[in-house]
């Protein structure tokens, strides 16, 4: 069984103990209506974002088992930014986001946190994830250290607490494509950063 992962706000990247779900319904197709009603009802039983990530982990791995039409959507990145975005939901009012994103090889984001949980599942190509921590000083309140990085490999998927800091570049010679999915973002709490600098923006 493939591995998932967890990025908390040290930048500790762990394997992710996810809850099992039991067998599938097989002559129930799981689409994205049930998903995201399910997904409701994991955020109306608990605020911990681990034990949130813990059960939203195998609903996203029953998702992308079952919605074969993922991977014929049309997207690829933008020759210009070197990525692209797809919303394949968002509503007002409601916390929850999700996303397919593309990343040209070579591409790397800059370093920011999310300000809310949030899961990655790449489907196609390799990625770099670079993690860092917060380690203020009196002179640089908003410095930052690198602690780690992880290979994210097809079929892998990183979930991540709100206040964790990465950086992703895509890896090889083709384009990465992802699922990711994102809670209610707290912009006050969503931040680029500059390593060098020691600075914060709200990003």
């Amino acid at each position: 069984m493939t591995q998932d992962w967890l990025v908390d706000e040290t930048g500790c990247c762990l394997p992710l103990l996810a809850k099992d779900l039991g067998p599938l319904a097989l002559d129930v197709p799981y689409r994205l209506y049930r998903f995201l009603t399910d997904l409701e009802d994991v955020l109306r039983s608990t605020v911990d974002p681990l034990l949130q990530l813990q059960q939203i982990a195998p609903l996203v791995r029953r998702l992308l088992d079952e919605a074969s039409w993922l991977e014929v959507l049309p997207i690829a990145p933008n020759p210009e930014t070197g990525w692209e975005v797809v919303t394949l939901y968002d509503e007002p009012m409601f916390p929850l986001t999700v996303q397919l994103v593309a990343w040209a090889p070579g591409t790397r984001s800059p370093i920011h946190n999310h300000g809310c949980w949030g899961l990655v599942a790449l489907l196609s190509g390799e990625e770099q994830n670079t993690f860092w921590r917060r380690e203020p000083t009196l002179e640089q309140p908003d410095r930052i250290i690198q602690v780690g990085e992880h290979q994210l490999q097809a079929g892998e998927m990183v979930t991540f607490f709100p206040d964790a800091i990465h950086q992703i570049q895509a890896l090889g010679c083709q384009p990465t494509i992802s699922f990711n999915l994102y809670g209610e973002t707290d912009y006050d709490r969503r931040f680029e950063f500059d390593s060098e600098r020691a600075t914060a923006t709200l990003f």
